[in-house]
């Protein structure tokens, strides 16, 4: 399935004339990743402001799905509704499953648990080493040194990032550890479904998104109510609305589907395993909270995972003896992700 455009109509030219690097697919893949990671970090960062304020995770998934189901509904119905733009009921249902509502109460519900040093090694390191996994076994994605190196120093940063976090817990911590990595399975599977499927970005955003509210929203409103979220101030339930709903629930979806597309699903699942990274950084201005200088060094390790993994350092590659000494000699070759 062809990639969609994003060249504005009417201006034919204007693609052709950016540098050659930015016009590569990988390059755009990179971008979308990139973007998709920044958004979410955002919304872990705005999510635990949100929780600080009185909400529930249960308040935040109805906003994320509510807003982007309302969003999405016009697109859907403008295109195939009757086979969800052609994605399918069955397909839908699945993907929806996968990252829909219960994505949320399962990763978020799992510091009801265990601490939230836990939450952020246990599910993007579950998330990114199983979409590699999947993606090769599934798509026969090629597993390479390079990239399983990255996610490795992707999954050690990280863990530095927690610090001492890691060894607290209590007697259910092993309960909230496992919806974490359960979360992460969930959307690995996603990762690895629409590229195999063959699924365009704004097709699987419409279908999980319109589905997710027409299943979850009437159980909300049903059995939970919207007094919390009526009791909020617009200074929070404003900033909620637009990061959770419109560009987590759709921007993010959006973009990472289509870096899916782009860079395969092995080579894109290294992506939200920065999203804890970028949560950390982008605390500084939304929560007032300034990371410490184990969790700098732990930014720098991951960085240098992401830089691994994405083909943009050098990894030693031994070539055979030295002429002139008879050891063992080795060439740096750029690993292209690989």
């Amino acid at each position: 399935m062809s990639c969609p455009s994003f060249e504005p109509a009417g201006r034919p030219g204007w693609l052709p004339r950016l540098p050659a690097m930015l016009r590569q697919p990988v390059s755009v893949g990179f971008a979308l990743g990139l973007l998709a990671a920044l958004i979410w970090g955002s919304y872990l960062a705005l999510a635990r402001a949100g929780v600080a304020a009185g909400l529930a995770a249960s308040d935040i998934a109805f906003i994320r799905y509510s807003v982007a189901g309302l969003v999405m509904t016009p697109w859907l119905l403008a295109h195939q509704p009757a086979t969800l733009a052609g994605v399918g009921w069955r397909r839908g249902l699945i993907l929806a499953t996968l990252v829909g509502p219960l994505f949320i109460l399962i990763g978020v519900g799992g510091y009801s648990y265990a601490p939230l040093a836990h939450g952020a090694v246990l599910q993007p390191a579950a998330l990114t080493l199983a979409g590699m996994g999947l993606a090769a076994l599934v798509l026969g994605d090629r597993l390479t040194r390079a990239r399983l190196a990255g996610a490795l120093v992707i999954v050690l940063g990280l863990a530095v990032i927690a610090g001492p976090g890691l060894m607290n817990g209590g007697a259910l911590t092993p309960l909230g550890d496992a919806m974490f990595v359960a979360a992460g399975l969930m959307w690995a599977g996603f990762t690895v479904l629409t590229r195999r499927w063959g699924i365009a970005p704004l097709a699987a955003t419409a279908a999980v998104s319109v589905l997710s509210v027409l299943i979850y929203g009437p159980l909300y409103l049903g059995f939970v109510g919207v007094e919390r979220l009526l009791a909020q101030p617009p200074s929070v339930l404003v900033p909620q609305i637009v990061v959770q709903g419109l560009l987590s629930g759709v921007v993010a979806v959006i973009a990472f589907s289509a870096a899916v597309q782009r860079l395969g699903a092995g080579r894109a699942a290294v992506f939200p395993a920065l999203v804890p990274a970028v949560a950390i950084v982008l605390g500084i201005p939304v929560a007032a909270e300034w990371p410490t200088s184990l969790q700098m060094l732990g930014l720098g390790i991951v960085t240098m995972g992401l830089a691994l993994a994405a083909g943009l350092v050098r990894l030693p590659v031994m070539v055979g003896p030295s002429p002139a000494t008879g050891a063992p000699a080795f060439s740096a070759v750029r690993s292209n992700g690989g």
